[in-house]
């Protein structure tokens, strides 16, 4: 199966000045790419030209299938500091269904049974807890702009770090929805403007078509025993920014892993400056 990967360079360039990716994130994004091409398909990343040159400047681009920089025509309505994971929704409008849609910090680790998968399969649902997705009058919108009324807001939002579509028409419809309240959307937190059109829209938009949205494990579950299928980093990549011994343990192992499963791209990862101590 297709898989993409993306990575919109304005959200950091915008609050950074300059665009980087983190050596932990690296790591990540290296095993991720590659473990899925080596278990379940193709993979594509979709960027925009800052972030292709940084790859490239790396020597990176064939970790990937195919790196395309289709984020350059993210529109200038999306605020980038507001709708920071907004490449993700870009990515997925050009694409083709079915398509697994993976974060570059997650990884999967071993074969999925694809036929046995629904319209949609996300990793995990999440509660409603209203600090992250409250009600419907939070959300400060322009003039004009009205929520579909077959959105149900009752229902439990999806995480969306990895999730296989199937369906067309949910893939459209879901875009469609995410587009038209970024576009609509006047300032507001950085939160739960962006995990509302990402997360909260997509099991909202597969309910409208009658779709049930699936999940391939669940939370407790995941904190259990969930990294002999799944690895997700986000949780973790703070405390390794303040604990340097931490990060320092897990790049390690990312190392370790890429030596043993991956050796034949060892002449291009060593020399990547940001990870080359790891390897040495």
């Amino acid at each position: 199966m297709q898989a993409i990967h993306s990575n919109w360079s304005r959200p950091r360039t915008d609050a950074c000045n300059s665009f980087f990716v983190e050596d932990f994130d690296i790591m990540t994004t290296i095993l991720s790419a590659l473990k899925w091409r080596e278990k379940n398909g193709t993979i594509k990343m979709v960027t925009d030209s800052t972030g292709y040159e940084f790859y490239k400047k790396r020597d990176m681009l064939s970790v990937w299938d195919e790196v395309t920089t289709e984020l350059n025509d993210i529109p200038d309505y999306v605020k980038p500091n507001q709708f920071w994971a907004a490449g993700k929704l870009f990515a997925l409008k050009n694409e083709d269904t079915p398509v697994a849609a993976i974060d570059t910090d997650f990884i999967v680790w071993d074969r999925l049974a694809f036929d046995n998968l629904g319209d949609i399969t996300v990793i995990h649902r999440e509660e409603l807890y209203s600090d992250v997705y409250p009600e419907i009058y939070h959300f400060n919108m322009k003039r004009g702009y009205v929520f579909n009324p077959n959105l149900d807001w009752r229902l439990k939002p999806a995480n969306t770090a990895f999730y296989v579509m199937k369906n067309r028409d949910l893939k459209d419809l879901y875009v469609k929805e995410a587009m038209e309240f970024i576009k609509n959307s006047e300032d507001g937190d950085n939160l739960t403007y962006m995990v509302f059109a990402e997360q909260r829209l997509l099991p909202m938009c597969a309910n409208m078509l009658g779709i049930e949205t699936k999940e391939f494990s669940n939370i407790e579950k995941l904190f259990c025993d969930g990294e002999r299928y799944f690895t997700h980093t986000w949780g973790m990549k703070q405390q390794m920014r303040e604990d340097n011994a931490l990060r320092y343990d897990f790049c390690m192992r990312c190392a370790r892993r890429i030596k043993s499963d991956f050796s034949e791209y060892l002449p291009i990862i060593k020399k990547i400056p940001e990870i080359k101590s790891y390897f040495t």
